[in-house]
């Protein structure tokens, strides 16, 4: 039995026990003197004088977290509001510019727009339709016997332009026809179709009324079917660089055979703008336009 001291009280022999306090409970860490004791939980760290803080050393503000840091601490300043107007009316001026390029490069290089003034297609093209003509024809892409043709009118075929009225906005309607946005309302254009290429013969009529190239009558299906047409008759070999144009609506058309006193009547391939693809307005119309490669896939090669 161990001894004990006699002057020795039993809650001071408890007190002494190791890792117990004087009530007999267990103790996670016994303090030790001139230590301080660990933070309670919640509460922030504090440092002695002379001491630096453990972590954000050298910074401002507070140690706690999630606690904004003082004006000066290096954070970037909020960007100055944008003017929503501003921002919606940059985004429209490039949207306006984008679209003024492109339609002047496919104007230039691709499509062009061109109105119909007159019924010398008809019922191809009516009067007051729009089109689009494809301007990759005839170079690089050949033309083709059947195609619907713009061209220049550079030998008079047609009488002088009336002088445009000036009005407040004649420059923005020149301006949009320039980049191809309105289509060329300019009547020194004509449109018509071809029938002779360089070198075919071309006759009118043979013994059925029917138009003959190099020989193979022609069963002309884009003729206006409202009228029969007219006989008037000629037999012209097409020369080199040039074509023979007719229109569909014949007793209504000044094409080639109204105009043999004036370069034969032909036309020159330099002066033809391209190649009418389809027709853009008005919508109830839209449809592209056919060379009827049907009506003359029986034409011998000329020569």
């Amino acid at each position: 039995m161990p001894e004990t001291d006699p002057g020795t009280s039993e809650p001071q022999r408890a007190a002494a026990r190791p890792g117990r306090h004087a009530s007999g409970e267990p103790v996670s860490a016994v303090a030790v003197p001139g230590e301080s004791a660990p933070p309670r939980s919640g509460e922030s760290a504090q440092t002695g004088p002379g001491e630096a803080s453990p972590a954000g050393a050298g910074e401002t503000g507070s140690a706690r977290s999630g606690e904004p840091a003082a004006a000066g601490s290096g954070r970037k300043r909020p960007a100055p509001a944008r003017n929503p107007f501003l921002v919606w009316l940059k985004e429209i001026a490039t949207v306006v510019v984008i679209a003024v390029v492109l339609s002047f490069l496919i104007k230039t290089f691709l499509f062009r727009a061109f109105y119909i003034p007159s019924e010398s297609m008809e019922s191809t093209l009516d009067v007051n339709d729009r089109i689009f003509v494809n301007l990759l024809v005839p170079e690089p892409f050949a033309l083709a016997r059947g195609d619907v043709v713009v061209f220049k009118d550079t030998k008079g075929w047609l009488p002088p332009a009336p002088q445009k009225a000036d009005g407040p906005f004649t420059w923005v309607e020149d301006g949009l026809t320039f980049v191809g946005l309105l289509p060329d309302n300019s009547e020194q254009h004509l449109v018509k179709r071809v029938i002779g290429l360089p070198g075919d013969h071309v006759i009118c009529c043979d013994a059925d009324s029917k138009l003959t190239v190099n020989g193979a009558p022609l069963d002309e299906k884009y003729v206006n079917p409202a009228e029969v047409p007219l006989v008037r008759n000629f037999d012209v070999v097409v020369p080199a660089g040039k074509v023979w144009v007719m229109g569909d609506n014949r007793n209504h058309s000044a094409d080639s055979r109204a105009h043999t006193d004036t370069n034969g009547g032909f036309v020159d391939l330099a002066d033809i703008e391209g190649r009418a693809a389809v027709i853009a307005w008005p919508v109830n119309r839209w449809a592209g336009l056919d060379d009827y490669p049907d009506v003359f896939k029986n034409v011998p090669s000329a020569g």
